[in-house]
């Protein structure tokens, strides 16, 4: 890379820094290129995204933002993930780690709140903000069926007794 390449790098980074709800690092440990790409693919399926960077420009795009915490997870062969949904990206990563020991979850950041693994974990296990917008569309919908239900009870109770007596009488 050259000066420029580096100094586009780095300010394209600094950009995904500023927008980002999460960032977390990962630790590359041999993943091959099948893998690497099922991992982006399931990425961008949750609306997130994975990226390989230099420690070294990602140290100085990290200057100016809320993700400085990360700075010290920045050695050996990393990666980042990150999203806008706050738990994109960690129930992605988490996910894929589960099922491959080549892929180590290292930290992250959520804003200016720095996450070890045991964070990055149990922000992983939270719902997605598409599922609680679903919870809260069932619990403002649950009371109209009720009230729906309870109105028409009554109505087909005193159906059920008129068809019983019509029973009765032609019996």
């Amino acid at each position: 890379m050259d000066r420029s390449q580096k100094a586009d790098a780095v300010a394209q980074l600094n950009e995904v820094f500023n927008q980002a709800g999460v960032v977390v690092v990962t630790r590359n440990l041999g993943l091959t290129v099948a893998q690497s790409t099922e991992l982006r693919t399931k990425m961008r399926e949750a609306g997130a995204s994975y990226q390989v960077a230099k420690n070294r420009l990602a140290k100085l795009a990290l200057d100016g933002t809320d993700y400085t915490g990360i700075a010290d997870h920045l050695t050996g062969p990393t990666a980042l993930a990150y999203s806008e949904d706050p738990v994109a990206a960690a129930k992605v990563a988490v996910d894929f780690a589960k099922t491959n020991e080549k892929l180590e979850i290292v930290g992250g950041s959520m804003g200016a709140v720095a996450l070890d693994e045991a964070g990055v974990k149990a922000l992983a296990s939270m719902p997605s903000l598409d599922e609680l917008r679903g919870t809260i569309v069932g619990l403002l919908n649950a009371p109209a069926t009720k009230v729906v239900r309870t109105v028409k009870e009554p109505v087909s109770m005193l159906a059920r007794v008129f068809g019983a007596y019509g029973a009765k009488e032609a019996a």
